[in-house]
């Protein structure tokens, strides 16, 4: 067993054979300029430093043996799995589907659909594409998680309140124990990121556990802080 004593609200154990990293949403159409993240008038800019600490967390888990999970938030090209009320939600210069500078907006096997190069997945590693804010929701990350033998997450991605936050949901309401890292997550919102941060952890970790980047290489490294 693996201890991150520094851990919040408590220490979080947990078996690294038993464990897997899941990395929420880390798409060019989230992170980079002319994404749908741009278009929905955010500041993208806010988002870079998750990627060099996800770079490292990613290292980390793989050097330790931990099953990885890549997800993308991404639709059929006819968006049959892309619900009317989705696509037309919010005041933004370019919807779900519609062309721009790298491709159709989430749509699967356009290139702002891929995940930031400093990130793509090795062979071998899981990729779910989500047609929702949840990695459970229409897909079989479910099935993956239970043949692999896996009870523990720790997870990573964008953007902290949407899709991170709803998996994790999703997560503890199917009996896993979570743990966000919290400089491997970020929002266009640095307001929304804490106060996420805090919900998850309240009430004895009524969501799930959080923690520094340091500490949980230091645990997955094998040196318990």
């Amino acid at each position: 067993m693996a201890t991150i004593a520094a851990a919040q609200p408590f220490a979080f154990e947990f078996d690294p054979a038993a464990t897997a990293l899941v990395v929420i949403d880390m798409q060019r159409d989230f992170l980079e300029p002319g994404g749908f993240g741009e278009t929905l008038g955010n500041d993208v800019s806010l988002l870079a430093p998750t990627v060099p600490a996800t770079a490292r967390l990613l290292a980390a888990a793989r050097a330790a043996g931990l099953m990885v999970v890549h997800t993308r938030e991404s639709h059929r090209p006819d968006l049959s799995d892309c619900p009317p009320a989705k696509r037309q939600r919010g005041k933004c210069a370019l919807r779900i589907g519609d062309a721009g500078p790298m491709g159709r907006i989430l749509v699967r096997g356009e290139p702002g659909n891929d995940i930031v190069p400093a990130l793509a997945p090795l062979a071998g590693e899981v990729v779910i594409d989500k047609p929702g804010k949840g990695a459970f929701y229409a897909t079989d990350l479910m099935d993956r998680l239970t043949a692999a033998g896996i009870t523990h997450l720790i997870f990573a991605g964008v953007t902290t309140e949407v899709c991170v936050q709803t998996t994790m949901r999703e997560a503890n309401d199917r009996g896993f124990d979570g743990l966000l890292v919290e400089e491997c997550t970020g929002s266009y919102f640095p307001e929304f990121k804490q106060a996420t941060l805090e919900m998850i952890r309240a009430q004895g970790a009524i969501v799930g556990w959080t923690a520094g980047l340091a500490a949980v290489v230091a645990a997955l490294a094998g040196d318990d802080e």
